[in-house]
């Protein structure tokens, strides 16, 4: 099946899209196709890794370079760049992450401020200490630069892996931050104990130690402190405001103040959570549902035999892993997903030998990368509203999933767009919500049209603008 998508006139290029076999080709459940037209350019090229794109109050994309330490204003008639700083202090394992805008930026009350999320190095000198911060800068409209650094929390757990990074301000003046589980228990961390259970204690919090931030969803004062009505998780009060988090790279606010999340799954069931305060989302022992389809949380820290001189492998477990079975958990606050991406039933073949090596690009799932909710200033498109916007790394592609009118669950399946050999990072729309803006990687796989994957990307450290047509 073929997009119908026109080209714009300028610096540009033609998107044939096509909805290829490498789409369709292990998904369990039904996918559709959007018949929207769109035509598309490429607005920016040489980004550094775009991270986060939000569209800024000066009518300016906003965008964090990952591994290029900046935080660049992108013109969206030109693409036309200019940088809003530099950041030195990031280390580039982790990179600079997420970025929120205070809803008074530019508006004259002072509150020209914006947050920065970024993985530094916190023993410089020694071995590589990762850890994580959040930064508030104030943006100097004479000078369309910012300074003035101030920073609202430090010694958060970061990695090379699995930080998720997602950085929001909420309707109630408090910042949201996700944080992921490190990577822990799968590839070269497989021996790392997963903490994305783990609560803090009085004493760690007095002493900033947040280790056991790992796999949670914070929830802060803007100048750092914890909240005087955060939840109460194992009897202390914390920054954290959910737990049982695997890798939570989307967080967005819909018009209601309902807080939504995408999170990446291991093999299946990536998710979409509605967050609550104080709710466990049950990893590592439950991914997606609690239903004993196809996921056994596989334990290789606690190996009978030293974990270390195992090999690890996604799905031959060694006998000397223990395995335990969804329903084998059991916790009073856990909170299923809205959705998945996708659930499939155990015995689900994960070791496909048409995937020729390339086993991830045959299971089931999307690596959603971000999530907006669609909810545009004038008309947009039609049939989107209170949509969730999801972008996927494994397929670069859009999917929207539609919510029902209260927003407490998703109707139909999901809608499928701009299918390119990407890795799709995030995405913004226009104020009256008919031109969308998606920003690339530089490299890394991504699924090819032919099947298989691809490490050639077609667009790297680009932003694609699409604009609705009809």
């Amino acid at each position: 099946m073929t997009y119908r998508v026109f080209t714009s006139c300028v610096f540009l290029i033609s998107f044939v899209l096509v909805h290829s076999p490498a789409l369709a080709q292990k998904t369990p459940v039904p996918v559709k196709v959007g018949t929207e037209k769109f035509s598309s350019r490429v607005l920016a090229i040489d980004l550094d890794f775009p991270w986060e794109i939000l569209w800024g109050p000066d009518g300016y994309l906003w965008v964090t370079e990952r591994l290029g330490k900046r935080v660049t204003r992108v013109n969206p008639t030109d693409g036309s760049k200019t940088t809003a700083i530099t950041i030195e202090e990031v280390q580039q394992e982790g990179g600079l992450l997420g970025m929120a805008l205070h809803p008074e930026l530019l508006k004259g009350t002072g509150n020209d401020y914006v947050y920065v999320a970024y993985t530094y190095d916190a023993d410089p000198g020694e071995a590589l200490d990762h850890r994580a911060k959040i930064r508030r800068y104030t943006y100097d409209l004479v000078t369309q630069k910012l300074g003035t650094p101030v920073d609202i929390i430090t010694n958060l757990p970061a990695h090379k892996d699995h930080n998720a990074g997602r950085l929001v301000y909420g309707p109630d003046q408090k910042l949201y931050y996700s944080i992921g589980d490190q990577g822990s228990n799968q590839f070269l961390d497989a021996c790392n104990v997963i903490a994305a259970q783990d609560t803090p204690s009085n004493s760690e919090i007095a002493s900033k130690d947040y280790s056991s931030y790992q796999g949670k969803i914070l929830r802060l004062n803007l100048d750092g402190t914890v909240p005087s009505d955060n939840p109460e998780i194992n009897g202390f009060r914390s920054h954290v405001y959910t737990y049982g988090h695997r890798n939570p790279q989307g967080l967005a606010f819909g018009p209601d103040g309902t807080l939504y999340s995408a999170e990446h799954g291991p093999k299946t069931d990536d998710e979409v959570n509605i967050i609550q305060a104080g709710k466990n989302y049950g990893w590592p022992h439950v991914a997606g549902y609690k239903d004993d389809k196809a996921y056994v949380y596989a334990n290789w820290s606690a190996s009978a035999t030293p974990c270390q001189q195992l090999r690890y492998d996604p799905i031959n477990i060694p006998a000397s892993i223990p395995k335990q079975k969804e329903s084998a958990w059991n916790h009073p606050d856990f909170v299923p997903p809205i959705a998945t991406f996708f659930t499939v039933e155990d015995g689900y073949d994960f070791s496909d030998p048409s995937c020729q090596g390339k086993l991830i690009y045959c299971w089931p799932t999307i690596a959603p990368s971000s999530v907006k909710i669609y909810v545009p200033d004038g008309g947009g498109i039609p049939g989107w509203s209170r949509s969730l916007l999801i972008t996927s790394l494994k397929y670069g592609s859009l999917y929207r999933v539609q919510l029902t009118s209260d927003g407490l669950s998703v109707q139909g399946e999901p809608v499928v767009y701009f299918p390119t050999e990407n890795r799709y990072r995030d995405i913004a729309f226009s104020p009256g919500g008919r031109t969308l803006y998606i920003v690339t990687d530089n490299r890394g796989p991504t699924a090819a049209r032919s099947g298989g994957a691809t490490a050639t990307l077609k667009n790297p450290g680009s932003i694609l603008e699409f604009k609705y047509g009809g």
